[in-house]
């Protein structure tokens, strides 16, 4: 050990058998230099004396014969045992290189070969064998040395048990503790001791037996403890000799790191002092080139304000905004913490304000310019090129409500479009005096109908023309909010191929850094801003890795706004210029800012969708006011006075307006197709009550006898059988007058009608043909025509079945002919029917089928009634043949009164019915009568006791039954009708 004591590597003292180290204080064995630190290279800390201060730890390499933190030694149990830890450290090695060398793994070499279990195969079956009869020859012939080891050891390890056992196991609980009172009364009871204090040799005697338990106790614990440091005594002591071979080998390699440091300072002072001499030299000039050109920027941003007052004065807003923005950006990023530039923001932050301010009152005024010009004039957009640079400005000002201002200025200008149109209007009608009626909606109702119909028109196409021009104002808005959203998409994908490019070697032609490119933004000559990026760059390109010395003045740049202010006074030009360079993507970086302000793809998006909307509200406000006009000429009922040519004029031009707006804006406004429906419904009610009423006086007037038919409704009938339901028009009066005729050919059949009915089918022609010209009315018109079809129904049931002609008209009776022409007449309405349903059916959406049933319940009426006239005829003859027949006696001569009575009633009843019913419904209307008359006659043989034998009264009877038949069998029509007589005899049982 005293061999090294010329180490500079701490050795021990002369006690080293204590394993303490102690620090060599001889200074005459230290040599000292002096102290120079590596150069901190890295431009962003400082260096030499500066980056002293900052560096807490010494040099290695310069400091190595010097006494620092690393000559300071302590031994291994100390280290391993840090109290400061809450568990011990799984290597110790880890405390000062991080926890990841104890986890990092070793790479397998690639020259040795992977040994694994299946190489030591061959080796394992060939000795199995033999290790197996040595195991078994070992446990058959024990060792003799290990037998007496263990059974030495077995012998001390039961004597030791033995003795420790004698210990009480009190002393043995990991709890022990003599201040406790119990444990303290069981180790030394006051039993032994007298109570009163005084000391008796008895309590002697038990003091000192107790004494020496304890001490043979202490002696057993003691001689325990030895025997075990003895079987462990070869460890320890060879753990002390491992302990010595570790200090030297720890010795001489602390002499090699010593030589290895002095190498190493030899090389930094031969090799690396000058090379860092030149780096120094070469940052500093570097700092001092930065220091320039931040010097150079102070005085572009200085300039800044007048720059931006000159732009607005050509109202170029984007360039003034941009400028703005830029500016700010190089304060808060390159200018921070200037005390000259404190009060620069704030001011850059109140003129964009006062931008904002201005870009919004003169949207404002070009929004009111716009809607308010004259809508003869073309259909061009009002200088385009101002309305893209607002737009751009205020999308960039993240200012999207100037959608709203847009709308207000609209609103206005639709109601002056409609008060215009009033007036010029009203101003060529003479009959109305102005100053007498002040109101524009009383002027109105002053009009008669085709002038206040040309005043609709006119405002419908003042409203096309308004419309097209705001479709036009925001397909222009639309489009700068798209070249937004691409830019925007176009910048991301750009940033992403930069970034995936971002390990590549900077080309000669890289675009230029971001201060480079604020530098050339701030100090460019001229208002066209979007050239700033084109000259740095070929400055750049030009010098290479020079200075850009070449770089235009800020005093220079303004003289050179100063004079050609005039010049660049045209604001569309510039306008357009710097709203194309703000939205290229592969810009100046220095404009990244304008690009963070820009709104996101979302916000631009909801923009995109409010200017859809806002051509949606145009269209919804020009209905309302267009309702406003209609609502005004309806507040008298004037609507509902007009006839049906002029409703359908109305209806039509409506519906005309609607359409255009619905092609021109994608909308589907409702407010004005609303307006005209609810005068339909008024229109449709009037309608129908005039008709109704006109119906029912017609019915009340009605003495139901067969009418002529004039020519023009068998016109009419034939023109519906050609598929043709519409009014047919008016011929001009000289034509050749044809003569009426006595039936109503339909579909090869005769109709003997009443003129109520004809005039009813000309009547619901006029629903249909109003059905036609306004289809929005068809369900309510169906509902009104189901109607009138159960009116006329229940009121010829009133005036026909129920007699109510009597007292109406007048007759004096109700007449079978009354009844048949009754009837027939419900056989024509229900003729007809399926042909106005199917009409109807062709106006109905599927979704309105269901209305359709109104039909099928009239239907069903009309039939029922048709039924009851019927069994109405049956009934009158029923209740003669009752009344004659009950008279009937079976005697000569024949053929006897009665059936002569009955033949002239059925000849009568046949007279009246064979013109107006088909050969079919009266051949069945007869079968049914005489059903009848064989009943009762039935009944009236069985009760004179006249029975089918052959007798004379048979003879008698039979001979009345033949010349009923003969004279029934004798009429029109009639002549093959089976009258089955045979039945009025009972059968036999």
């Amino acid at each position: 050990m005293a061999s090294h004591s010329s180490s500079p590597v701490p050795h021990p003292s002369s006690g080293g058998s204590e394993g303490i180290f102690r620090k060599d204080r001889d200074p005459s064995s230290r040599h000292y230099r002096p102290v120079h630190s590596l150069p901190d290279v890295c431009p962003k800390e400082p260096t030499g004396e500066a980056a002293r201060g900052l560096c807490e730890g010494p040099s290695v390499v310069a400091d190595q014969h010097r006494w620092t933190v690393y000559n300071s030694k302590v031994n291994l149990p100390a280290a391993l045992n840090d109290p400061r830890l809450a568990k011990r450290e799984s290597d110790f090695f880890t405390k000062s290189w991080g926890l990841d060398f104890a986890e990092t793994e070793v790479m397998p070499s690639f020259y040795l070969p992977n040994i694994t279990k299946e190489h030591f195969g061959p080796y394992l079956q060939e000795t199995a064998q033999r290790e197996k009869i040595h195991e078994r020859c070992k446990n058959i012939c024990p060792n003799k040395d290990e037998l007496d080891a263990v059974s030495s050891i077995t012998n001390n390890h039961d004597k030791s048990r033995t003795e420790l056992e004698q210990v009480p196991k009190i002393f043995m609980k990991p709890d022990f503790a003599l201040d406790d009172p119990t444990t303290f009364n069981a180790v030394l009871p006051w039993s032994h001791f007298n109570s009163a204090g005084r000391k008796s040799s008895r309590d002697m005697a038990s003091s000192r037996l107790l004494q020496e338990k304890l001490s043979h106790y202490l002696d057993v614990v003691e001689v325990s403890i030895a025997r075990q440091i003895s079987l462990r005594s070869e460890a320890f002591f060879h753990a002390m000799s491992s302990q010595h071979e570790l200090q030297d080998r720890l010795t001489e390699t602390a002499r090699a790191v010593a030589v290895l440091r002095g190498r190493t300072a030899a090389i930094e002072r031969i090799m690396c002092e000058g090379p860092l001499r030149a780096l120094r030299q070469a940052l500093t000039r570097s700092n001092c080139a930065r220091l320039h050109n931040k010097l150079k920027l102070m005085a572009a941003v200085h300039q800044s304000q007048p720059t931006v007052q000159l732009l607005l004065s050509t109202s170029e807003f984007v360039g003034a905004l941009e400028l703005i923005a830029t500016t700010k950006e190089v304060l808060q990023q390159e200018l921070q913490g200037i005390h000259s530039f404190r009060h620069l923001g704030s001011q850059l932050c109140e003129m964009e304000k006062l931008i904002d301010k201005m870009m919004v009152e003169d949207f404002s005024m070009y929004s009111r310019s716009d809607l308010s010009r004259s809508l003869e004039d073309d259909g061009q957009v009002m200088e385009k090129d101002r309305l893209e640079s607002l737009v751009f400005g205020l999308l960039r000002q993240r200012k999207l409500d100037f959608l709203d201002i847009y709308s207000d200025e609209m609103i206005l200008a639709a109601k002056s479009i409609v008060t215009q149109s009033v007036v010029d209007s009203v101003s060529q009608i003479e009959e109305i005096d102005t100053d007498i009626v002040t109101k524009l909606a009383d002027q109105m109702r002053l009009m008669t109908f085709p002038q206040w119909f040309e005043l609709l028109k006119s405002v419908f196409e003042n409203f096309i023309l308004f419309l097209k021009r705001i479709k036009a104002t925001l397909s222009v808005v639309r489009n700068v909010v798209l070249e937004a959203l691409d830019s925007n998409q176009k910048s991301r994908l750009l940033e992403r191929a930069a970034a995936a490019a971002g390990g590549l070697a900077e080309a000669p032609g890289t675009p230029l850094n971001q201060g480079e490119a604020e530098l050339a933004y701030l100090t460019h000559e001229g208002l066209f801003i979007s050239d700033a990026l084109n000259d740095a760059q070929l400055n750049l390109g030009a010098g290479g890795g020079q200075e850009p010395s070449s770089t235009v003045g800020p005093r220079q740049a303004l003289s050179r706004l100063d004079g050609c202010g005039s010049d660049s006074a045209s604001g569309t030009t510039e306008s357009s210029s710097s709203r194309e360079h703000a939205l290229q993507p592969g810009g100046a970086a220095g404009i990244s800012s304008s690009e963070d302000m820009m709104p996101s793809d979302l916000e631009l998006g909801r923009v995109a969708n409010n200017i859809q909307e806002l051509l949606y509200t145009a269209s919804d406000v020009s209905h309302d006011r267009c309702v406003k006009v209609l609502m005004a000429r309806a507040k008298d009922g004037s609507l509902e006075r007009l006839s049906s040519a002029e409703f359908v004029f109305l209806s039509q031009a409506v519906e005309g307006f609607v359409r255009d707006t619905e092609e021109l804006c994608c909308r589907r406004s409702v407010s004005l197709r609303g307006a005209l429906q609810s005068q339909a419904n008024r229109f449709v009610h009037r309608f129908h009550e005039e008709r109704k009423t006109k119906l029912s006086l017609l019915l009340d007037n009605e003495r139901w006898k067969q009418a002529e038919v004039p020519a023009e409704f068998q016109d009419l009938v034939n023109s519906i059988a050609d598929g043709r339901i519409t009014l047919p028009e008016r011929k001009p009066q000289g034509t050749e007058e044809r003569k009426p005729s006595d039936y109503l050919h339909i579909d090869g059949q005769k109709y003997a009608v009443v003129g109520t009915v004809l005039l009813l089918i000309r009547i619901f022609l006029e629903y249909c043909q109003c059905v036609n010209d306004i289809p929005s009315i068809s369900t309510d018109m169906l509902t009104r025509l189901s109607d009138l079809l159960k009116h006329f129904n229940s009121r010829c049931c009133q005036l026909v079945l129920g007699a109510g002609a009597l007292q109406v008209v007048g007759l004096k009776t109700i007449t079978t002919k009354n009844l048949a022409l009754a009837s027939r007449c419900l056989q024509l309405v229900v003729h007809y029917i399926p042909v106005i349903r199917a009409h109807f059916e062709t106006k109905l959406t599927p979704k309105q089928y269901s209305v359709l049933r109104h039909f099928d319940h009239i239907t069903k009426d009309y039939n029922d009634h048709i039924a009851e006239i019927s069994a109405k005829l049956v009934s009158i003859m029923d209740s003669m043949f009752e009344k004659v027949l009950s008279k009937y006696e079976v005697k000569a001569p024949m053929p006897s009164a009665c059936f002569r009575n009955v033949c002239k009633q059925m000849a009568k009843m046949h007279e009246a019915l064979y013109e107006l019913l088909p050969e079919e419904q009266a051949q069945m209307l007869f079968l049914r009568i005489n059903a009848s008359l064989k009943m009762h006659l039935k009944r009236q043989l069985a009760r004179l006791g006249v029975h089918h034998d052959g007798g004379p009264q048979h003879g008698l009877v039979t001979v009345d039954v033949a010349f009923y038949t003969e004279n029934v069998q004798s009429l029109r029509t009639l002549e093959k009708l089976d009258l089955n007589m045979a039945e009025i005899w009972e059968q036999k049982r």
